[in-house]
């Protein structure tokens, strides 16, 4: 299987859904968001995940949001839209629309609040894949969902459904990647496995997977593709300094009680003055969580 017929691959971004202070879409500052993730290179935009508050924001907001998301990406890289949801007929209608209005693939979350076992963990994808037009995207977040998508689940979902092409694998253990690379590329080579922590894209490459979708793309878009980049052509050095420089950055995912509003904190610290207003159960920044964003940015430059 040639790289090129992997679809998804390299660095990904799970693009924050910017807001103002009011709780309203902040448009103005989203397209310009959106438009340096783009200019630096990244291979894909994933928009309603779990940085994009999927799970706070209304039918409408979300219909909104992937039109002007489509439409300012313009082609210019892959759109993958986010439509997991409790109710698999809103699943449904939600990939319809970003299909009709045209988004590349879609990303599903495993039914959360009382997760999915086993059994019918495939039965659930089969039922969407055959629902579905787009190319699917798995997305396993067991500490989100209370379930987790198995390697054995992955596999046998791989072979049963052939418009399911990737897993972003949220899970903070790389072994668990790593096996499911193991256990899904000899049966489809096709299949993308990317890993859901930032400072896994290495280990991810080493035991077969694809590259990452991962929040930090938001904030230094630019060394996660000096990364990869460095890494498919070989050159090591580079490849280890922007992987050591990730490392350091982590310890943002640390700075707040929910991650999402640390991330938008960063994104403004980097140089885009944004809100960072984080719908419930987000809170509001404090100048101390601020200030550590800001010292971790300023730690891991260069």
């Amino acid at each position: 299987m040639k790289t090129e017929d992997i679809m998804f691959k390299g660095v990904n971004s799970p693009v924050v859904t910017i807001m103002k202070d009011d709780g309203s879409i902040d448009y103005a500052n989203m397209e310009r968001h959106i438009n340096h993730l783009v200019e630096s290179g990244l291979d894909g935009l994933l928009f309603l995940g779990s940085l994009g508050e999927f799970y706070a924001l209304s039918d409408t907001e979300k219909r909104a949001l992937i039109d002007f998301s489509v439409r300012t990406v313009a082609g210019r890289t892959q759109v993958v839209i986010g439509v997991g949801h409790t109710e698999e007929a809103e699943t449904v209608r939600l990939a319809d629309y970003a299909a009709r209005v045209g988004a590349d693939a879609l990303n599903i979350v495993s039914p959360y609040y009382f997760g999915l076992p086993d059994t019918e963990a495939v039965g659930y994808f089969e039922r969407m894949a055959k629902a579905l037009s787009l190319p699917v995207m798995l997305y396993n977040f067991p500490a989100r969902t209370g379930s987790d998508l198995s390697p054995a689940i992955v596999r046998e979902v791989a072979q049963r459904c052939p418009t399911v092409v990737g897993i972003k694998d949220t899970v903070d253990n790389i072994s668990h990647t790593r096996r499911i690379c193991q256990a899904v590329k000899p049966v489809r080579s096709d299949f993308s496995v990317l890993s859901g922590f930032d400072e896994y894209y290495m280990v991810n490459r080493i035991a077969g997977g694809d590259g990452v979708l991962c929040g930090l793309t938001n904030v230094v878009p630019e060394l996660f593709v000096k990364m990869h980049r460095a890494y498919e052509t070989g050159d090591c050095t580079t490849a280890h300094h922007c992987a050591e420089r990730i490392a350091g950055l982590m310890r943002i995912y640390e700075v707040t009680p929910l991650f999402i509003t640390g991330m938008k904190a960063a994104v403004r610290a980097a140089g885009l003055p944004i809100s960072t207003y984080t719908r419930a159960p987000g809170g509001a920044l404090t100048e101390d969580e601020d200030q550590r964003i800001h010292t971790i940015l300023a730690e891991c430059e260069g």
